[in-house]
């Protein structure tokens, strides 16, 4: 597997444009992604009972199995909570892409994110829309545009494409992402759009993004909640002359792998994006009886606001990541606690077997003042591992939230 330039444009048969169609106040805001022929798809979405206008759409199509041609998102709003008016305004988003392609809308999907409870300006959108069709094109600054046009309060785009080689031919999966606040599992406040010119089927595509999920995206926290909004799309056109994608073929094992590096990186660059975060944790719990275990204790440790003010101020407060992973719901023996701190810096240990260690604190508060940490708690009951990501907690944080609708 290699990393390549081209973002969510690198799979072949993929194109995109990308305006500042004014629903922002300045900035590229609204992007349609096309694909050459129609595309298998697949999706997962926010555990939120509210949910937007367009992740239902989305939620119709993607159940529907329908094959779809084109993506259409705008960022500044979220069309979220505005009614009948709200559901009108995505079909026809909807229509507008598809009587530009020449399609039918139910092969369109719509993406908002943004402000919740203002309806869309929708001469601004109609007029975007036409825009971002008439520059389609599949180069990289297309990708990056597109992948600028989703963002909000986001300070920088996210983007990652990797090609695998099977049996001589490539296969190619892309993808762009938006997240910076409203961050928790199951799912982060975040839209992320994959592509692929895999040749794979809807029902296997839809399963092995469930698989994925759970993992990267459903493993990450910057501040404990989730949106109306939040949606992962998966498109694969099967324009790649690379075999089939299927349970037992040869390129299944590359292709997953590839697969969810993507996701997983997506999903990293959220946290490392996160709202006024100045450093990006990374906890590993190992030795669990179980992995929902594992994932329960690693999710708990990083979704603490205490846990996470104690890596703003760089106090190395184990007791506080311990007490996390207690009221997580896992099983686990607290006497068979191990608990490690690292970075560029060096590695500490504060806790071996349930028992505390002294350390150097100005040690440890140097690794705590770097930018990425690596939490390792081993607790001793069996064999299963999980990571989760998250970011520490600052007073930009409030800054930007209290701010955000100004």
């Amino acid at each position: 597997m290699n990393r390549i330039d081209g973002g969510v444009l690198a799979p072949n048969g993929f194109r995109a444009g990308s305006v500042a169609a004014g629903i922002k106040k300045k900035k590229l805001d609204m992007t349609v992604l096309t694909s050459d022929v129609p595309a298998a798809v697949a999706g997962a979405f926010t555990t939120n009972v509210v949910k937007a206008a367009p992740v239902v759409w989305d939620q119709n199509i993607v159940s529907g199995k329908h094959a779809v041609r084109a993506l259409v998102v705008n960022s500044g709003n979220a069309n979220a909570c505005t009614g009948t008016q709200g559901d009108e305004d995505v079909q026809k988003m909807a229509q507008l892409v598809a009587d530009g392609l020449d399609v039918e809308s139910r092969e369109v999907l719509v993406c908002s994110t943004g402000v919740i409870g203002v309806p869309l300006p929708m001469e601004k959108v109609a007029t975007g829309i036409a825009s971002c069709l008439s520059l389609l094109d599949d180069s990289i600054d297309a990708a990056k545009d597109s992948a600028a046009a989703i963002c909000t309060t986001d300070t920088f785009s996210k983007e990652i494409a990797v090609e695998v080689e099977i049996d001589g031919k490539a296969i190619r999966i892309g993808g762009m992402a938006k997240g910076s606040g409203m961050i928790h599992p199951n799912m982060a406040t975040m839209l992320s759009f994959i592509t692929t010119d895999a040749q794979v089927e809807a029902s296997y595509l839809q399963n092995l993004l469930g698989s994925t999920v759970i993992d990267s995206y459903n493993m990450i926290s910057v501040d404990g909640d989730t949106s109306t909004n939040d949606t992962v799309l998966v498109l694969a056109n099967g324009t790649s002359a690379a075999p089939a994608v299927a349970p037992g073929s040869v390129s299944e094992e590359q292709f997953i792998e590839a697969f969810k590096f993507v996701h997983t990186e997506l999903a990293k660059l959220i946290v490392l994006d996160g709202e006024g975060a100045g450093k990006f944790i990374e906890v590993t719990v190992c030795g669990a009886r179980t992995k929902d275990d594992a994932r329960l204790m690693a999710k708990s440790v990083i979704s603490s606001n205490l846990v996470k003010t104690a890596f703003f101020g760089a106090d190395a407060n184990w007791g506080r990541m311990l007490c996390a992973m207690g009221y997580s719901g896992a099983s686990f023996d607290p006497l068979a606690v191990s608990i490690s701190y690292a970075s560029k810096a060096g590695l500490i240990a504060v806790m071996k077997n349930g028992v505390p260690i002294a350390f150097d604190e100005t040690l440890a508060k140097k690794i705590l003042q770097e930018k990425i940490i690596q939490v390792s708690a081993t607790v001793g009951d069996g064999t299963e591992e999980a990571t989760a990501w998250g970011c520490d907690l600052s007073y930009e944080y409030v800054r930007i939230n209290g701010d955000y609708r100004s």
